[in-house]
């Protein structure tokens, strides 16, 4: 793709308007809701890009949300549908354009700079030495070089307030949040599908995390009262209505942190692959376990393994949920879908084994508080965050009964919090401001 056309108009506006850095004008436009409080905290960001560059005001801000999967968890590298909303949390690049071809990116949450080429980003092999958030942006620099893009040199103040290792999707908004830092810097385009791809790739080969397409994808394509249903093998995708004035969304935080580039979350994949092998030994015709019935499979249940075939029966099974709980959604009917949260999680917890005692802890607590309609784990798992759907105001009540019970019995204490489906990575020029 050229590098001369510009941002597409949803993820670049170039028009700025009202107080300083804040736009107003998203809001007009595309019916989205912009936080007009302290939440972008933009003049605070800028304040430190000054410090640790020593440079003047930054030309642009790139803001990648963070992902909650409502439902229709480790389906997606199984070509599956997924349920996900992107969140209020986000990421931030702050990024200014500099004379050189000279990359230099700092993250404030982990205080270490890195310093690379934009002409020559290197490969993934280049990267062992690296420290870890870095070769994700590393890996979507090169590959945007790979794909023709002719990056230009800058600097990259990276803040977030997404929670790192929670099962919200941190990396994703890293890598989409960098990448449309370095496509303005260039003033280069990428249409968002082609773009999420890309930044998989990046965590796939850089990272060593063999993700699916869920997270860059609600990234990129996230719409503020709803959710992406994403069909992971047409990757055909359509909102469905989540209003928040209906509803309310409980993020539950055990305070647990994983990484999902370690073994576990292979070896699932690889579980998964396993038990698919037999199944196309009788029928060739079976492309992934999404074209699989419970039927077919409880009747390969003696040719498989026991853990194999739990970890087949959670991915076919979460399938349906995921498709049953869009039609539930879609119809305002919190209880239907309440309930399959509340069996999703049975089955991530006893058939997928990715849960833990904080996570089944939280779960348990809320859906046995007033209120609540039904609660589940999000993301990869071994810790991270659960998600609640409960009725308006029911925050209060819950917040107290894990302060209650869970923060005396475990070491971490949980953050319970309100978030919403918001909308997705968007570009923001900036004002000069000497």
């Amino acid at each position: 793709m050229s590098a001369s056309v510009r941002l597409p108009r949803e993820l670049f506006l170039d028009r700025v308007t009202g107080p300083p850095y804040i736009r107003e004008d998203i809001v007009r436009e595309r019916g989205d809701r912009v936080n007009m409080d302290n939440s972008l905290d933009i003049s605070a960001r800028v304040d430190r890009y000054r410090r640790v560059f020593g440079q003047a005001s930054p030309d642009l801000l790139a803001r990648a949300p963070g992902r909650i999967n409502l439902i229709g968890e480790h389906t997606d590298y199984h070509d599956g549908l997924v349920l996900p909303i992107a969140m209020s949390s986000s990421l931030y690049v702050l990024a200014g354009g500099r004379g050189q071809n000279d990359l230099t990116v700092h993250s404030t949450a982990i205080g270490e700079t890195v310093d690379f080429s934009a002409q020559d980003p290197g490969g993934p092999d280049d990267y062992t030495d690296l420290p870890d958030w870095s070769r994700y942006v590393r890996g979507v620099a090169a590959l945007l070089r790979h794909n023709g893009i002719a990056l230009r040199g800058g600097w990259l103040l990276i803040d977030s307030d997404i929670p790192v290792g929670g099962g919200v999707s941190s990396s994703a908004a890293l890598e989409i949040g960098s990448a449309l830092a370095l496509l303005a810097l260039s003033v280069a385009s990428m249409d968002p599908v082609t773009l999420a791809l890309l930044a998989r790739q990046a965590e796939h080969e850089y990272a060593g995390s063999p993700c699916g397409i869920m997270d860059q994808f609600i990234c990129l394509l996230g719409k503020a009262d709803h959710a992406l249903l994403l069909d992971c093998r047409s990757q055909a995708f359509r909102h469905v209505p989540l209003p928040h004035e209906q509803v309310e969304l409980i993020v539950m935080d055990t305070g647990v942190r994983h990484a999902i580039g370690g073994g576990e979350y292979a070896l699932r994949q690889q579980q998964g692959l396993d038990g698919l092998t037999i199944l196309q030994a009788s029928d060739p015709g079976i492309g992934a376990l999404r074209d699989v019935s419970l039927e077919r499979l409880f009747a390969h249940q003696q040719r498989m393994d026991a853990v194999i075939f739990r970890r087949c029966r959670h991915v076919i099974s979460e399938i349906q949920r995921t498709d049953e709980a869009a039609t539930a959604l879609k119809a305002g009917d919190w209880a239907a879908f309440g309930r399959l949260m509340n069996a999703s999680h049975a089955s991530l917890r006893d058939d997928y084994e990715v849960s833990c005692a904080e996570l089944d802890e939280l779960v348990e607590l809320a859906v046995q508080t007033p209120g609540v309609y039904g609660a589940r784990m999000t993301g990869g798992g071994f810790g991270g965050c659960a998600i609640a759907m409960a009725r308006k105001n029911t925050l209060p009540a819950l917040r107290q009964t894990v302060t209650e019970k869970y923060d005396k019995r475990y070491a971490n204490t949980a953050a319970v919090y309100t978030t919403q489906a918001d909308f997705g990575a968007n570009v923001y020029p900036l004002r000069k401001v000497q």
